[in-house]
């Protein structure tokens, strides 16, 4: 039986994608790199307007735009934090339901952690065959309510959110983001910095209305995809339109349970850690004490009591034909 969640190729050259550029994207790709990447849309007849960024969120009124305009297809010129904001984008306007709305990503951050999930190469030319193609596929989204400002706010997950070490990482890292190194050699050293002074804290977990955790935890992760932090496989067995939400909880543990194990945070491994549980839901509540920070798709939120329950199948996005193949496969628990 064919599968709605995937289709065959729909994307004609007679389409008109609106393209956002974020120009500040993995240390400045996005605008040193963009007139390369113009001229190979051009030469593969992708017709589109661009606009750049230009400020945090920028990307999710470009968004609201866009569709209002009548643009029912986006190319996402950026990273994991510039997919994010487009797809909030999404779901704040009300023109027409966000499934109907096709997005591609061209990688140009420091993580690049969605497009791993897809086989989306980082080669520009290569990313660009595949929006060519066309293929597309209904991806789950997590809906996510927090505490900022004594107010809850509701965010759009379209990846991975984390909660402690994670979150902590992340925080420090944009501290630092006007170091003029290597963003991906900062983001290293804050891990390792993080995870010396990290402290775990004392986390209640619910998920579906049952208390599942009581007790002190080091990190969380909630998702839909496999990757984050620049390639770790923290829900190594996450499936992206299955309807339900992955959770990673890692347990207090030293710097040799790490070390040692290192391998398995990439290949796929992680559960085989005796620190780290896993569990699956389509509702999630999380509660601590102190209050524990969250980070979305890489930006710095704000911090517990949250809650995330899942939107199946919202968002339509373009992946690469090795996907799909594997898909059809039922190959859904490798990279």
């Amino acid at each position: 039986m064919k599968s709605q969640t995937l289709d065959r190729p729909t994307v004609t050259g007679d389409v008109k994608w609106f393209v956002i550029v974020n120009p500040i994207a993995g240390s400045g790709k996005g605008l040193t790199d963009y007139p390369l990447i113009s001229k190979l849309l051009r030469d593969n007849n992708i017709a589109c307007e661009a606009i750049f960024s230009e400020h945090k969120y920028h990307a999710t009124e470009l968004t609201v735009y866009a569709i209002n305009k009548g643009y029912r297809h986006i190319i996402v010129i950026g990273g994991d934090g510039t997919l994010h904001e487009v797809v909030n984008g999404l779901f704040i306007q009300k023109q027409v339901a966000p499934s109907e709305v096709t997005v591609a990503v061209i990688a140009v951050g420091t993580g690049n952690d969605w497009i791993r999930m897809y086989g989306i190469p980082t080669r520009y030319s290569e990313a660009i065959r595949a929006i060519k193609e066309g293929y597309t596929f209904l991806q789950d989204v997590a809906e996510v309510e927090y505490e900022e400002s004594h107010y809850r706010q509701t965010r759009y997950v379209a990846n991975v959110a984390g909660l402690g070490f994670d979150a902590e990482v992340i925080r420090n890292y944009h501290s630092n983001r006007s170091d003029r190194k290597s963003r991906s050699s900062i983001y290293l050293g804050h891990m390792i910095r993080t995870f010396f002074k990290h402290k775990s804290t004392g986390v209640k977990l619910w998920v579906d209305d049952r208390l599942i955790y009581n007790n002190l935890l080091f990190s969380i992760a909630i998702g839909i995809g496999k990757y984050n932090g620049g390639g770790i496989q923290q829900l190594p067995t996450a499936v992206a339109d299955d309807g339900l939400l992955d959770i990673t909880m890692i347990k207090p543990l030293h710097w040799w349970h790490v070390v040692f194990r290192l391998r398995r945070l990439f290949n796929g491994n992680i559960y085989s850690i005796g620190h780290v549980l896993h569990a699956q839901g389509k509702k999630i509540r999380i509660e601590s004490s102190p209050e524990t920070p969250l980070e979305v798709d890489g930006e710095l939120l704000g911090a517990t009591p949250i809650e995330f329950r899942v939107l199946p199948r919202e968002v339509r996005v373009i992946v690469n034909r090795s996907f799909i193949d594997k898909y059809k496969r039922g190959v859904r628990t490798q990279p």
